[in-house]
């Protein structure tokens, strides 16, 4: 069983260069997590023909949008229009999507893809990294130029990033840390008023 599972976000890439960066990551398994599979903008990561062109390269695409995805169909998971990531992982489907996950580690090195090349603004950071992170399984996401960052420094770089204080005498790490996801979870949720597609911008909600 592989002990990582890395992230990716597909962004502008030419398909080369994407599939270039998951073969030198040694990955044998695409797992898609975006809610809406498809990019007017980027067609070469269209759903039918990024299956089609990751087949031709060896590799394995899945299709879990609609557990692991950030734009829930599930009415309580949504108020006031705005989806509540704290209420999709409380959720019966996206607990069988992170078990799904586990369970294709037997076989894979996977990768999770969403649309954002920054994953501090994607939900399969503060979401989906969030709860496999709290199952004990290391996450590192494939950034633009190539390298591998692990989680708990993406957050640390949120944490910086959102001017919370890294060491507090009153309060815990983890509160801290808890606190830097509730904030950027309400910051980038998909709302229903959102346009529908906003893959090569930096406020995509997948």
């Amino acid at each position: 069983m592989n002990e990582i599972i890395l992230t990716i976000g597909h962004s502008t890439h030419p398909l080369n260069h994407f599939i270039a960066l998951l073969r030198k990551h040694q990955v044998t398994a695409l797992c898609d997590v975006r809610s809406q599979p498809y990019s007017r903008r980027n067609p070469q990561f269209n759903r039918e023909s990024l299956k089609e062109s990751l087949r031709e390269s060896g590799i394995v695409y899945l299709f879990l949008g609609e557990a692991l995805g950030g734009r829930s169909k599930d009415p309580s998971c949504i108020i006031d229009g705005k989806v509540h990531y704290d209420l999709i992982a409380q959720s019966s489907l996206f607990r069988k999507g992170l078990e799904r996950l586990r369970e294709e580690m037997k076989h894979h090195q996977l990768a999770l893809m969403c649309a954002e090349k920054n994953p501090i603004v994607c939900h399969r950071t503060i979401l989906v990294a969030r709860h496999l992170d709290a199952m004990g399984i290391t996450v590192k996401h494939i950034l633009e130029d190539g390298s591998a960052m692990a989680q708990i420094d993406i957050i640390a770089r949120l944490i910086r990033q959102l001017n919370l204080p890294e060491f507090d005498m009153f309060r815990s790490q983890e509160d801290i840390i808890h606190d830097a996801y509730r904030i950027q979870g309400e910051r980038i949720a998909y709302e229903e008023n959102d346009r529908p597609d906003k893959s090569a911008g930096p406020t995509t909600r997948a």
